[in-house]
């Protein structure tokens, strides 16, 4: 499933946008969204961004290298409490984006790091065969929403990021016109002929003069790491990838050549095309250092502009070190990116009985409307925090930490909520925007376990399908609840709707389980039965954040169901794509898809 949010210097603490929170430092917003692949997206803009919506907007989209997180490539202050401080201090790509505002008063400039749930974007496109159009769509939903008199994309990426880069290009037949520069630093080692990128490139360019091709690169011919020569296939580093680029636009063009500092420069279109490529003379493994310690970045985002010489030197030192901040917090709990409940909204029992004679559709479209509005109770802006634990194939115990909802997803105030039954397709887009997930069977069995609110089920018979019977089911609940606070976790009260490879054979279907006794059995076995299409008021759609911790390590739900060694953490069926499920939407619904949306 899907999610999104963003934010510069401003003087007034102004609200942030929808699913954007407001950070504690450099005036800025930020969004989270982690898709069902485990690919997250982290926007960050000024707070301000909303009132300069007249002003044309740059989206600076960040491939993260290999083996790095979103937070380690924002970069921030180092500390003793952090492990691998080092992994820190590399790029710094928050500074630098920072300091590159300073210099742009009149553009809104927004910044989206993307990560794959392997830390790998060579790895995502291998287990992915879509990924060129999965990396398109992941663009698509990072922009939705965003403010500005036009919106310009920046495709930029280090180390295996450049195949987030290649993904896109191999996306389509060309290269999106929104698409203003592209930036390959240290990355573009799988430049290929025969997928046609330099005619991509070249028709690219000659679309507009002021688009921009910039490749950062250094001779990594004989590089050697304890001894051991680097690359087995001297030509095949970036120093050879970008020589064969050079050969193939020198077919249509000449090259101007020349130094600037450290590096050799290749200059070609006016200006439109530049390669920086440093001799390295010392033999030294430079991959890092081109993008954080000689300001790769920053000269990648400004050469060709009137900014390109404000800012420092490209070849260091560091010139954002003033624009460093703490390390960035953890991904929040997914409700948070829902905006406070606005003074208007109407109260639970009021807006059920404002849809009660609607058609399915345009009633869910009514409730979609008011969760992502922000009108839900507050208690559901909290999560609980459930430990599972187990000894795996590989003889060891690995431990996951989740964070679900305390209650099924309602729409009103804690004083006056309703819980709102769903089809899931409508359950995974909230869930999408929200950076969370629909549970699996284990889920709802350990949330079962860990429930401090246990109450007795208390099924109904007549017009289960109809508002009325929703209303009267949650009046029931909540007669058995007095006397306990809201925001209890809480059990006993729904069937969830789940994700299960029974869905392999039932695409079309909802997926049902669960609603416990009192003993733990389930009144409701697992089963596929109905269309999905069908929604009574014993269906209840409890939210899991996709973020997990799995030995101490940032992971998603996503990604440990694909593990082969991780996915009895949350699987009692075995390995499970839950990107591929509910994929088939019903003939009265929009489609959609557990990681993508349309």
């Amino acid at each position: 499933m899907v999610g999104l949010s963003l934010w510069c210097w401003t003087p007034l603490r102004a609200a942030p946008l929808a699913g954007f929170a407001l950070t504690d430092a450099f005036g800025e917003q930020a969004r989270w969204i982690t898709l069902a692949d485990g690919a997250r997206l982290y926007t960050n803009a000024a707070a301000s961004l909303e009132s300069r919506a007249a002003l044309p907007t740059d989206v600076v989209f960040y491939a993260t290298p290999n083996g790095s997180t979103v937070e380690q490539t924002l970069g921030g202050q180092l500390s003793k409490s952090i492990d691998a401080n080092w992994l820190f201090d590399i790029q710094h790509v928050a500074a630098q984006v920072r300091l590159l505002r300073t210099l742009e008063p009149d553009r809104n400039i927004v910044l989206v790091v993307a990560q794959s749930a392997e830390k790998s974007w060579p790895t995502y496109r291998h287990v992915h065969a879509d990924a060129p159009q999965r990396v398109r769509a992941m663009i698509a939903e990072a922009c939705r929403g965003l403010p500005g008199s036009q919106i310009h994309l920046i495709l930029t990426g280090h180390s295996g990021g450049g195949q987030f880069l290649w993904s896109y290009i191999d996306g389509g037949d060309a290269i999106g016109d929104q698409v203003d520069r592209i930036a390959f630093l240290d990355a573009n080692y799988a430049y290929s002929e025969e997928s046609h990128h330099g005619e991509k490139f070249l028709a690219w360019l000659h679309g507009s003069s002021d688009r921009h091709l910039v490749v950062i690169a250094y001779d990594d011919r004989e590089i050697t790491l304890n001894g051991k020569k680097v690359l087995k296939a001297p030509l095949n580093g970036t120093y050879g990838s970008s020589h064969r680029m050079i050969d193939r636009f020198a077919k249509e063009m000449t090259f101007t050549t020349d130094r600037l500092g450290p590096f050799d420069r290749w200059t070609a279109m006016n200006g439109q095309i530049w390669f920086y490529i440093h001799p390295n003379p010392e033999n030294k493994i430079l991959h890092t250092a081109l993008v954080g310690e000689m300001n790769g970045l920053l000269q990648a985002l400004t050469v060709g502009t009137p900014q390109e010489n404000k800012w420092g030197t490209f070849g260091g030192p560091r010139a954002y070190s003033a624009w460093v901040g703490l390390i960035a917090a953890t991904q929040p709990s997914a409700t948070s990116l829902i905006p406070p409940r606005p003074s208007e909204a109407p109260t639970g029992s009021v807006f059920a009985r404002s849809i009660a004679m609607l058609p399915t559709v345009e009633r869910e479209k009514a409730i979609e409307e008011q969760v992502l509005r922000g009108n839900i109770p507050n208690f559901l802006r909290r999560s609980h925090t459930i430990h599972i634990q187990a000894k795996l194939a590989d003889g060891k115990m690995h431990q996951i930490e989740l964070q679900v909802a305390a209650d099924y997803l309602s729409v009103g105030s804690d004083a006056d909520f309703v819980r709102m039954p769903l089809t899931p397709v409508t359950a995974c887009r909230i869930a999408e925007k929200l950076s969370c997930t629909l549970p699996t069977c284990k889920i709802v069995d350990e949330i079962h376990r860990n429930a401090t609110l246990k109450l007795q089920p208390a099924p109904l018979v007549e017009n289960r399908e109809t508002m009325a019977t929703f209303m009267q089911h949650n009046e029931i609940i909540e007669m058995e609840r007095r006397g306990h606070a809201v925001g209890e976790l809480i059990d006993g009260i729904k069937k969830d709707v789940v994700l299960t490879n029974k869905l392999k054979n039932a695409p079309t279907h909802v997926a049902i389980y669960g609603w416990e006794y009192l003993d733990g059995k389930p009144i409701q076995p697992l089963t596929t039965i109905h269309k999905g299409t069908y929604v009574d008021y014993s269906h209840g759609i409890r939210l899991v954040r996709q973020q997990v911790m799995v030995d101490g390590q940032a992971s998603s739900v996503a990604a440990v169901l694909k593990d082969p060694l991780l996915h009895p953490l949350l699987s009692d069926e075995g390995v499970m794509d839950i990107s591929t499920m509910y994929v088939a939407a019903p003939a009265t619904q929009p489609a959609t898809r557990a990681g993508i949306s349309p």
